[in-house]
This record gives C-alpha cells, structure tokens and sequence, in this order.
C-alpha cells in the first residue's frame, strides 16, 4: 500500500485498544487505591461544600455575624479547643454518659432481644408494647426523668438509654431467630443443656447482630446526647454548645459541631470494624 495509508474500516494495530487482559489488570491495580483514598474524596466534598457556605456567608450583609461558622475561624478556634484542652474537659463527661447509657441499654436489651428471639410467643406478647415504646421520643422522657432521678447525671444517663436500648434488643432478636436450626439441634442430640445452647452457639451467632445493633444505638444515643445536656449540668458537649450559642460565640460553636462530629465518626468506625470481624462459624 503506498504512502503508509490505511484503508477506512481496517484498523491500525498501532493504535489498537489494550485487550481486555490489561485493561482488566489497570482496573485492577487502581481499585485498591481508589477504596483508600474514597472516604478522603467524600471528607473533601463535605469541606468544600463548608467552605462554599462560608463564601455564601460572607458575602450577604444579613449573615455577616454568623461568619464564624466559616472553615476560616471555625478551625481557628478548633485548634484552639484541641491546644488548650477544653476540647477534652467538654468531651470527657459526654463521653462517660454515653457509656453508661449504653451499658445500661445493652445490659437490658441484649438478654430481652435474646429471649424474644428464642420464644415466637415471647416475641408475639412483646412486640406492641416494645413497638409502641420505641416510637416515643427519647427526649419525651425529660419531664418524667428530672421528677425520677435525683442527679441530672442520671437523668441523662436515662434519656440515652431510653434511646439505644431499642437497636439492641431488635437487632439481637433477629440475629437469634437467623440462627440456623441444625446447630441447634445437633447441641440437643449431644446433650446441650439450654444454658450450655445459649453460651456455645447462640450468643457466638449473633454476636455480629448485637455490635450492629450496639452501633446503631451509638448513633442514636449520640444524637440524644446534646439536647439531653441541655438540662442542669454544667459540663459536657452539650452544656459547651449551649453556653457559646449563649455567648453568640459561633467560631467555638462551629469547633464545637465539629468535636461532635469527630468523636462520633471515631467510636461508630470503632463499633463498625468490630462488628465486621465478629463473624462466627461453628466448628466442624
């Protein structure tokens, strides 16, 4: 063929696309990076989003006294929280609350989500109460809380496990009734008692179901906790987002949403790994 042209419709194997072997080798190679570096894309979206309403504040006159919640001086005075410890003297009450609310709602939701699971007549004379005590809301309790309880401490405590207590009992009584009968009656046929059943194979089952369900609780509780702060207590993050509302201090209340957000997302990754790795398979 002269003059190196190619005729139209016969393709040029200079030019040729990469058979689908390498192509599938590059997608390959970059899938990995890419789910590392995914949530720091989603973070990255969320901070430019911020700081575009930053922009928006700044440039309209009527919101000019709320640019402390601009990224500018609300990481500003985020360092500060962080250098001066004050971001762990508003964090450490709240934190010692929701443990103890979330104690106290798996010490009581675990073993009623357990003994539902394990009883369909159980399940069916619990159902409607425990349904329509999960539609009220937690915060409903207040006024019944501070005449009950004789701290605000406790008062709190309550109000978070009021909350949290419904994901666990739930999700632990679905995780029983996914149990899978032969391991159950294989225990019978080898002579397992019911307690010896419930701590060799029910409770490993649905271990997952019950840090799910914990973690779901989590973010319950952790949604509860601000407004239930705002009751008579003088520490916590909720007491801190009061007092710097009060105070009309917006940078800090920004550094303070963000302490929130912050700790949450640490202990629902912490919750959410855990229960990613408590799977369980019975011996063979």
């Amino acid at each position: 063929m002269s003059g190196g042209v190619i005729p139209v419709g016969i393709a040029d194997p200079a030019v040729e696309a990469a058979p689908p072997e390498r192509q599938a080798d590059r997608a390959g190679a970059l899938g990995p990076w890419l789910d590392r570096i995914a949530p720091l894309i989603g973070l990255g979206g969320l901070l430019a989003l911020w700081f575009v309403a930053g922009l928006v504040l700044e440039s309209i006159p009527a919101y000019s006294a709320f640019v402390g919640f601009a990224p500018g001086p609300a990481l500003a005075s985020f360092a500060d929280l962080l250098s001066t410890g004050e971001a762990w003297r508003a964090a450490a009450p709240s934190l010692a609350r929701i443990l103890q609310g979330l104690g106290l709602a798996f010490v009581l939701g675990a073993p009623l989500g357990l003994l539902m699971g394990s009883s369909l007549r159980l399940e069916r004379i619990l159902q409607p109460p425990f349904q329509l005590l999960r539609m009220i809301s937690p915060l409903a309790w207040m006024p019944v809380a501070i005449l009950v309880f004789p701290s605000w401490d406790g008062a709190i405590v309550f109000l978070i496990a009021a909350a949290a207590i419904w994901p666990i009992l739930f999700s632990t009584a679905a995780g029983v009734k996914r149990v899978d009968p032969v391991w159950l009656t294989l225990a019978r046929n080898l002579g397992a008692g019911g307690l010896v059943t419930l701590r060799t194979i029910v409770v490993p089952a649905v271990t997952q179901d019950i840090l799910t369900g914990l973690r779901l609780a989590l973010g319950v509780a952790w949604i509860v906790l601000v407004p239930a702060e705002y009751l008579g207590v003088t520490s916590g993050l909720g007491y801190a987002i009061n007092d710097a509302r009060d105070t009309l201090s917006y940078d800090r209340l920004a550094a303070l949403v963000l302490l929130i957000g912050l700790i949450g997302y640490a202990l629902d990754s912490l919750l959410g790994r855990l229960a990613a790795r408590a799977r369980w398979v019975p011996a063979t």
